[in-house]
């Protein structure tokens, strides 16, 4: 014996009413799973640790202030000694024509003709 279809959405109605869910007889996608996770930013802003105070931070909120980073100095001091040597980074081109000029730089083959005898 088969239930009418009136009497089957009335019991869904009642059924959604109670379990405090969507009623969505055509069952059409809603997104409504997904909605009613929980938010994750919360717990995400939580598992990584509070941004602690630098340096760098203090000289950027008090720039009349002589501080002394020794880290920064000895990164400095360690590229000078590079550039020195020849081992550092290589200078910027200024226009776009310095830019193009090693860019299109190819060699050419190199032709070898035969040798001609007279006799």
């Amino acid at each position: 014996m088969a239930v009418a279809r009136s009497r089957v959405l009335d019991l869904m109605k009642v059924q959604c009413r109670i379990f405090s869910t969507t009623y969505n007889p055509e069952r059409l996608r809603t997104g409504n799973k997904v909605l009613r996770q929980r938010l994750k930013g919360p717990s995400l802003a939580a598992y990584y640790p509070r941004r602690v105070v630098t340096l760098k931070d203090l000289q950027k909120a008090y720039p009349d202030l002589e501080t002394w980073d020794e880290d920064e100095e000895d990164r400095l001091e360690s590229l000078q000694i590079a550039k020195q040597r020849g081992k550092g980074a290589p200078k910027k081109k200024r226009t776009a024509e310095e830019s193009k000029k090693f860019a299109s730089r190819k060699k050419k083959p190199v032709v070898i003709e035969p040798k001609r005898t007279t006799f």
